[in-house]
């Protein structure tokens, strides 16, 4: 086996991330790119601090030591870019997971076969499509439904779409009314995205009031206090002091947004 072989043997579970992913690579051909691009800009790095920190006469050992540090660093953010990405995909099924479930239970109360349900809402709108288009594949294959269904609820990032799957493999196997098990299945996703936006209505409140004071009021009376001392005592100001803390206040601005952002349930609201 080659280096890149035997490294990727240290990424068990990088196979089944992959594919839920949706990334179409090996795991030996993911990790040989994420390999060169951390080596790659760690080669840049090495020429900077070989400029820079020679000057300061830093030994060689030290320069080395710190781009093997930044290489490791690099590769170990590069080769979780594909958990970023599951999450990404989960959040997105999640907000429409509800829907492709009750989409489903409409056609079956309509009449409609689990699979012609299941070819039209892979026709459907959104990214929950996607995954019945696999499950309508796998069966164009010669696959089972229920081993389709299986497999897919084993690959699909969002827990709330591998509940659904599972239970309709569960009405399957035992032979009674899919519909009977997917509506409960569905009440009950239901009722906990109620209680996450109920959640996330109370942690709002509490954060919108730590906002209020920390990126506003207190930003202003500093300021104006500042001014007055800085006034009493002659402290010259110049435009830098104020581009300092307008820096800082717009960072302040970005990490409430992105606290915001973080915290919103993965719920059409």
């Amino acid at each position: 086996m080659g280096f890149i072989e035997q490294l990727a043997t240290q990424f068990p579970d990088l196979k089944k991330k992959l594919r839920m992913a949706h990334v179409d690579k090996k795991p030996e051909d993911y990790v040989r790119e994420k390999f060169q691009g951390a080596l790659v800009l760690s080669i840049g790095m090495g020429i900077f601090f070989f400029l820079v920190l020679s000057k300061m006469k830093v030994s060689i050992l030290m320069i080395l030591f710190l781009v093997l540090v930044f290489f490791f660093i690099m590769f170990s953010v590069f080769i979780r870019h594909v958990d970023a990405m599951i999450r990404r995909r989960e959040k997105d099924i999640d907000r429409e997971v509800l829907f492709a479930g009750r989409f489903l239970l409409i056609k079956l109360n309509t009449g409609q076969p689990l699979i012609n349900a299941i070819v039209e809402a892979s026709k459907s709108y959104g990214v929950a499509n996607k995954y019945f288009k696999e499950i309508v594949r796998e069966i164009e294959l010669g696959t089972p439904l229920e081993t389709a269904l299986e497999v897919e609820s084993y690959y699909t990032p969002s827990q709330k779409f591998r509940k659904i799957l599972f239970q309709i493999t569960n009405a399957l196997k035992i032979g009674i009314d899919v519909s009977q098990f997917l509506s409960s299945i569905l009440d009950e996703i239901a009722e906990e995205q109620l209680i996450e936006i109920q959640r996330y209505g109370k942690k709002l409140n509490s954060l919108t009031l730590f906002y209020m004071l920390m990126a506003i009021v207190i930003p202003s009376l500093g300021i104006t206090i500042f001014i007055v001392i800085a006034s009493l005592i002659n402290l010259n100001l110049d435009l830098m002091h104020f581009f300092v803390v307008i820096f800082i206040m717009v960072i302040v601005q970005f990490i409430f947004l992105s606290l915001f952002k973080s915290i919103r349930p993965d719920v059409n609201i």
